[in-house]
Order: C-alpha cells, then sequence, then structure tokens
C-alpha cells in the first residue's frame, strides 16, 4: 500500500526546475543510501570507523519519496553512492523502485558508484532494472598495494565484479584517487588497461573530507603534475564531453580513450556545479566542501504529503554557495569539513 502510494504520489506531481542563487539549474541529485562499507581505504575513512546506528538512517520507501520529489523538481540524473551502495540491505527495492521513472522518461539516468566488491552479485540485475553505467573505485592494480590502500579489500572480486558489469552490458568507469608515492607510478599502466577494456579512466585528487590517520599532505598529488607527466608518454587532447559529473576529459590518441580529470583543489569545477547531494539520514548539502546543509528527514516525517518537504528544498537550494573551500594545508591542520565522504557519498 506504502508502494502504491508513493507511485501515486510521484507519477501525478508537477514538473518544474530548481535553480540556485547562481543561475545553475540542479538537475543531479547524488544519493548515499548508507554510510557503511566493506573497504577502509586510507583516503576516504579512519581504519577504526564509528557507523550511524542503523534506525538513524532513512528507509528505503522514504529514500525513494526523497528522490521523486527532487525529479518532481526537475532532477534528470540519479546516482546512488556511499559509503558502499551494494551493502545496503534491499538495495535493489529502491533501484527497481526508481527504475519506474526511467520508463516514464522523468528521470534520464539512474548510475551507482562502488567500489566493486559486490558488483559480481548485483551487475545483472542492476542492467535489468535500467542501470546503464557504474563508476568502479579502483586505485592500483597491484593486490598488495591496493589491500593497503583498501585495509580490508581484495583485488580479485572487484576485477571480477567489473568484468561481470560488463558481461552485463553495463558501461564501466574507473575511477583513481591519485596518492603520492602510493600509486603514482602506475597511472600510465592503468590507462592502458581501462582502455584496452573499453573504460573510461578518471582521476581525482584527494579531497579534505574526514580525520584519518595519515596526512593528506602525505597523499596529495596534484593532477597538473600528473598530467604533465602523462604527456611526456601520451597524446592528450582536449574535448568538451560532460557525463554529468565534475571531470573534464582529454582524449588518448594512442588508446583512443577518455582520461578524466577531477581537480578540486587545483583547479575546482564549481561554476558548472548542477548538483545537490543527501545523505542516508535525510540531510542535503548543498555542497560536498561545505558544512552548511538542510534537514529533510524532519519535514519528510511530518507530513504525508511533500508540501513541506517541498519548501525545504526550494529553501536548500536557494543557499547553494557558488563553491567549495578546499585547501589541503601542513600538518596538525583540521580538514575542510568534518565529515567523511563515506557519509555524504562521492
Amino acid at each position: 500500500m506504502l508502494r502504491e502510494g508513493l507511485d501515486a504520489r510521484a507519477a501525478g506531481a508537477k514538473f518544474w526546475g530548481m535553480i540556485d542563487p547562481f543561475g545553475r539549474a540542479i538537475s543531479y541529485l547524488r544519493v548515499s543510501v548508507t554510510d557503511r562499507c566493506d573497504f577502509r581505504c586510507v583516503y576516504c575513512m579512519a581504519e577504526d570507523m564509528t557507523f550511524l546506528p542503523k534506525q538513524d538512517l532513512l528507509s528505503l520507501e522514504e529514500l525513494y519519496r526523497l528522490c521523486s520529489a527532487f525529479i518532481a523538481k526537475g532532477v534528470r540524473k540519479i546516482r546512488l553512492t556511499g559509503g558502499e551502495p551494494l551493502v545496503r540491505k534491499n538495495i535493489l527495492w529502491l533501484i527497481e523502485a526508481l527504475s519506474r521513472h526511467l520508463k516514464s522518461g522523468a528521470l534520464e539516468e539512474l548510475t551507482l558508484t562502488t567500489n566493486g566488491s559486490q558488483l559480481s552479485r548485483f551487475a545483472p540485475q542492476l542492467a535489468a532494472l535500467g542501470v546503464r553505467r557504474v563508476n568502479v573505485s579502483v586505485d592500483t592494480l597491484d593486490p598488495d598495494k591496493f589491500a593497503a590502500i583498501t585495509r580490508w579489500g581484495k583485488l580479485s572480486p572487484v576485477l571480477e565484479g567489473i568484468a561481470a558489469a560488463r558481461a552485463a552490458g553495463l558501461h564501466v568507469k574507473i575511477n583513481a584517487v591519485a596518492l603520492k608515492g602510493a600509486n603514482e607510478d602506475e597511472i600510465p599502466a592503468m590507462l592502458r588497461w581501462a582502455h584496452a577494456h573499453g573504460m573510461d579512466l578518471t582521476l581525482i585528487e584527494t579531497m579534505p573530507m574526514g580525520a584519518i590517520e595519515p596526512d593528506r599532505m602525505d597523499q596529495y598529488l596534484p593532477l597538473a603534475h600528473v598530467r604533465a607527466q602523462l604527456a611526456r608518454e601520451f597524446t592528450l587532447e582536449d574535448i568538451p564531453d560532460r557525463t554529468g559529473g565534475p571531470a573534464r576529459y582529454v582524449r588518448v590518441r594512442e588508446t583512443g580513450g577518455r582520461l578524466g580529470f577531477i581537480t578540486p583543489l587545483t583547479h575546482n569545477f564549481c561554476e558548472s556545479c548542477n548538483r545537490v547531494r543527501i545523505t542516508c539520514t535525510g540531510m542535503l548539502y548543498m555542497c560536498l566542501g561545505q558544512d552548511d546543509s538542510a534537514d529533510l528527514r524532519a519535514p519528510l516525517r511530518a507530513s504525508p504529503d511533500d508540501t513541506l518537504l517541498s519548501a525545504a528544498i526550494d529553501e536548500a537550494i536557494g543557499r547553494k554557495p557558488k563553491g567549495h573551500d578546499f585547501v589541503i594545508e601542513r600538518r596538525g591542520a583540521r580538514p575542510a569539513v568534518a565529515r567523511h565522504m563515506s557519509l555524504t557519498g562521492g
């Protein structure tokens, strides 16, 4: 009955756009369905993480209602993230529910960002439900380095998951965080590997989010430096391609594939930001690199209709900042924002 009510409300919703104070149309929603993960990547979270009590998380029905409210306001693309989204119990229920918006045409794309550990199990079902693309985080192809970077992860299940995703017809993009002294020497090989398998590769600068044991100055590798190094070996041609996110792409002439750069520190991507993020507790963050947020759980639960929820969303979009304030500072400095990436979602 609850599901039928949610679908009826979504089907009858009126569509209109969300425009922030700087004239940017908000059409992309990233939803963290859980803060939990089966890895403990060194740049993302502390090894001894304290996760949210499960009772604090929104139900899958509530997440669906939130997503539907944003779709009614003009969101055309949703990315499910975590933590690791595929460890959320019954996650396929939410994906199946959201796929109805794909079938109606209200939603153009439903994607996931995953560490790949569960892809062998889920890939065929994701494809059957209308997911066409997944981003998989792989920072190294060396099994020992992979174990060191992820702390709890093993490379072989991830590679098997990538193969299963491709076999199911999903387009796979590889995300790799560039880490000084850890994987910088592997980037050319990773580029060749990804492109040989028909996958884009996107390199990401480490972001100062949440307290972790390593000093991020020891991790930070500017992608301007990486690009200069790659240009000695490859011909990099700037192209205007966009996939809805912050990456700037080049075509690698020697491989024919695309290489993306996400540079929150050396060259921020705020001027064209069309994104907002919802946490698994219903907090809306208008900017990944700012602490300002809006509680959507309260209006969501206060009324069975979406009047209060819609007003809360409008008020929050009216506070979306021009850009983030990410800065990597020397030892002893606090991170730019206190929350870990696993809470907000990538």
